[in-house]
């Protein structure tokens, strides 16, 4: 075996990378993809057919249902809360009712926070802790609040970015004091004056 599985944790699915860690009282269904070095907390669930990228951190008591898909290098802070279903009723329940989200590469969604279903989180977006998102998230993106809002971009290191380096009609320019530098589109500029934006 090339992961670590605490004596605790249940793992039904065969399918899990090198070098990954799944802790206690985990429970990971089977048809389950875990990619290389990922940590999985304690307590945390994942569905059958979720799909999970390499370098993922899942911190403890998250929940991870069928319809969620997580790219590299994601983190997910503990007791995040994902949805896989819009229209929830206890007596009428079916795969025909899942609704798919993405996280992408290098996201990371803040502990508490709600995530409803059918969104793409963007690339090294930022959700805040304890957030409530309804919509999507472009990359970079910081979002928080419930219901989350726009409030600005970050860098790859998770700064918020504030210095304009240059910008045309299609693109904003941000340095970061890392050295970084990032590019948004002027959509998103045009969103994040708004206080709003709408999925994609």
């Amino acid at each position: 075996m090339a992961y670590f599985k605490h004596p605790t944790a249940v793992v039904e699915s065969d399918i899990i990378g090198d070098g990954t860690g799944i802790w206690h009282f985990a429970h990971v269904r089977e048809g389950a993809k875990i990619g290389k070095n990922c940590i999985i907390g304690k307590s945390v669930y994942i569905d059958a057919e979720v799909e999970i990228g390499n370098g993922v951190k899942i911190q403890n008591f998250v929940s991870v249902y069928k319809g969620i898909k997580i790219e590299d290098d994601v983190l997910i802070g503990p007791s995040v809360t994902f949805t896989n279903d819009l229209y929830p009723r206890a007596f009428s329940w079916g795969e025909d009712k899942i609704i798919s989200t993405v996280v992408e590469k290098g996201a990371s969604i803040g502990a508490n926070s709600t995530i409803v279903c059918g969104l793409v989180i963007g690339e090294y977006a930022m959700i805040g802790a304890g957030s409530v998102v309804t919509k999507d998230v472009p990359p970079f993106g910081l979002v928080y609040g419930n219901p989350g809002e726009l409030k600005g971009f970050v860098c790859y290191c998770g700064r918020k970015l504030s210095e304009i380096i240059g910008e045309d009609n299609e693109k904003i320019i941000y340095k970061c004091e890392c050295g970084k530098e990032v590019e948004t589109t002027r959509l998103h500029k045009t969103f994040l004056h708004a206080k709003t934006f709408t999925k994609k």
